[in-house]
C-alpha cells in the first residue's frame, strides 16, 4: 500500500508539472508577438518646415582685375635720364614720372621756327610785290602775266607755312614725350630699365606699369542658369561681397556693373563683372577671390535647416515624420544660406529629421528626442 502511495504522488506531481509547462507556452506565444509587433524605434530628433524670408545669393570664384591698368612705354627714341617715382608708389594722374634726353628734339624745334620766320619774311615780300603790280595791272603798265605768277608765289608761300606751323607743332608733340606722365591714377609696378638705358620705341617691356587700385573690379563667372536672375539687377547696383579665397576674409563691398555679351559656350557660364571702391587697397588686381551676389529677398519662403537634407543618387530628400514612421520624400533645393535651405516639396510645419539619419529607411517607426518644438525654433534663424 505504502509503495502503491508513492507511484501515486509521483504521477500527480508530474502531471503538475506537464499543465504548467503547457500554460506557460500558451502564454509565451501570445507574448511574443506583441513584443514583435511594437519593436524599439530608432531615435531621432526633429526640425519643422517654417515660412520665412531669405536672402538670395549667387557665390562664384571671380579675379580681381584693374578699370585701368597701363604700360608705360617711350613714344620716342632716346636716353633715360630721370625716373622720379619709386616702385610701388602711388602716383596721380598726369603726375611726372621719368625724363628722356630732349636735346635733339629742342634743337629740330628750333630750326623749325627759324624756317617758318625765314618763309614768313618771303611771303611779306611777295605780298607787298602783290600789291604793287595790282595797282600796276589795273593802269596797264605790267603785263597780266606777271601779276598772276607772284598771286601763284604769294599761294606758294602761304601753303610753305602752314607746313612749317605743321612742323612746329609735331616738334612740340615729340618735345613732350621727353617727359613721361601718369595717364592714370595708380600704383606704379616693377620697373624694368634704369636711368641711362637708351630707350626705343618699340621695346615691348616698356618702363613699367601704372594700374588703378580705386576703384577696382573683379570679374567672376556664373552658370548660365542664373542669367534670368542676373538680367534684373543690371542698373540696380545689386549689392557683392568679396572674400578672400578660402571664403574667410572680408576684402571688399561692392555692386554689380555689368555681365558679358554672351555665355561661354565651353563652360556654359556668363563672366560678370562687379565694382568696389577698394579704399583700403585690399583687392589686389590678379588676386583671386570668392564673390556672393546678393540677388534680392525671397518673401515668405519655405525655409529648413540645412542638416535635414539628405542627398542620394536621385537627389536631394528628407524624412519626414508621419504617424510615428519616417517617410523618404524627394525636396529640390532653391538655395542654400549660413546653414538654411530654401526648399520645394514640403508644406510648412512639416515635421522632418534633423539628427538619427543613419539608421533610417522609409517606413521606420521612429522614436522623438527631446522636444520637437524647441528643435523647431532652432531649425530658425
Amino acid at each position: 500500500m505504502r509503495g502503491q502511495r508513492r507511484v501515486w504522488v509521483a504521477a500527480g506531481v508530474l502531471g503538475a508539472a506537464i499543465v504548467a509547462a503547457g500554460l506557460w507556452g500558451i502564454g509565451g506565444r501570445q507574448d511574443a508577438p506583441r513584443a514583435a509587433a511594437q519593436p524599439a524605434g530608432i531615435p531621432v530628433t526633429l526640425a519643422r518646415v517654417a515660412h520665412e524670408d531669405l536672402t538670395q545669393n549667387i557665390d562664384g570664384v571671380g579675379t580681381v582685375t584693374s578699370l585701368h591698368s597701363v604700360l608705360v612705354r617711350p613714344q620716342v627714341e632716346g636716353l633715360l635720364t630721370a625716373l622720379l617715382v619709386e616702385e610701388g608708389q602711388m602716383v596721380e594722374k598726369g603726375q611726372l614720372l621719368a625724363t628722356i634726353d630732349d636735346r635733339a628734339i629742342a634743337a629740330a624745334l628750333e630750326q623749325a621756327e627759324a624756317t617758318r620766320q625765314s618763309n614768313q619774311a618771303q611771303l611779306r615780300i611777295v605780298e607787298q610785290d602783290l600789291q604793287r603790280y595790282r595797282t600796276l595791272s589795273q593802269r596797264g603798265s605790267i603785263s597780266r602775266q606777271i601779276l598772276e605768277q607772284t598771286e601763284a608765289e604769294a599761294a606758294r608761300l602761304r601753303g610753305t607755312l602752314r607746313g612749317n606751323q605743321a612742323t612746329i607743332e609735331a616738334e612740340r608733340v615729340r618735345l613732350s614725350y621727353t617727359r613721361i606722365t601718369s595717364p592714370v591714377a595708380g600704383r606704379v609696378g616693377i620697373r624694368n630699365v634704369d636711368v641711362g638705358n637708351l630707350l626705343r620705341t618699340n621695346d615691348s617691356s616698356g618702363l613699367f606699369t601704372v594700374t588703378q587700385m580705386s576703384p577696382i573690379s573683379v570679374v567672376f563667372a556664373l552658370p548660365q542658369e542664373t542669367l534670368p536672375r542676373l538680367q534684373p539687377l543690371l542698373g540696380g547696383a545689386a549689392p557683392v561681397v568679396a572674400h578672400s579665397r578660402d571664403g574667410g576674409e572680408l576684402l571688399g563691398e561692392g555692386h554689380l556693373n555689368s555681365i558679358d555679351n554672351q555665355v561661354a559656350s565651353s563652360t556654359g557660364t556668363i563672366r560678370a563683372r562687379a565694382v568696389f571702391d577698394n579704399p583700403d587697397g585690399k583687392l589686389w588686381p590678379g588676386q583671386f577671390v570668392t564673390v556672393d551676389l546678393r540677388a534680392g529677398v525671397l518673401r515668405n519662403g519655405l525655409v529648413l535647416d540645412s542638416r535635414a537634407v539628405r542627398r542620394g543618387l536621385d537627389g536631394a530628400y528628407v524624412f519626414r515624420i508621419e504617424e510615428g514612421k519616417a517617410q523618404k520624400v524627394p525636396v529640390r533645393i532653391v538655395q542654400e544660406v549660413e546653414g538654411r535651405s530654401l526648399i520645394e516639396g514640403l508644406a510648412a510645419g512639416d515635421e522632418v529629421v534633423l539628427d538619427g539619419h543613419s539608421r533610417l529607411t522609409p517606413g521606420a517607426r521612429v522614436e522623438i528626442q527631446g522636444d520637437a518644438q524647441a528643435l523647431a525654433r532652432r531649425s530658425q534663424p
